[in-house]
């Protein structure tokens, strides 16, 4: 699947969850998304709890991810001392 069609699955909208960016037709965003994987989830998980959504709708949340960070600069919260 194209890039773009990944990133259509992604919709902000105000009036829904506040504006963050949501799986479209959810109200599922990308953040929660990226949070329960985080914390160890598997994509079949996901899929298992939430019937609606598809592999392709966790790939447009990590692309979507990716691409908000593309042109972000870090700064280390701290300095190893060596």
């Amino acid at each position: 699947m194209e890039d773009q069609q990944l990133l259509d699955r992604i919709i902000l909208n105000p009036k829904v969850m506040v504006g963050k960016p949501v799986i479209k037709g959810t109200r599922l965003t990308v953040e929660y998304i990226l949070n329960i994987l985080a914390h160890g989830a598997i994509a079949e998980e996901i899929l298992e709890e939430y019937k609606g959504l598809t592999k392709e709708d966790i790939q447009a949340c990590l692309l979507f991810a990716s691409r908000s960070l593309e042109d972000t600069t870090f700064m280390p919260l701290a300095t190893e001392l060596a």
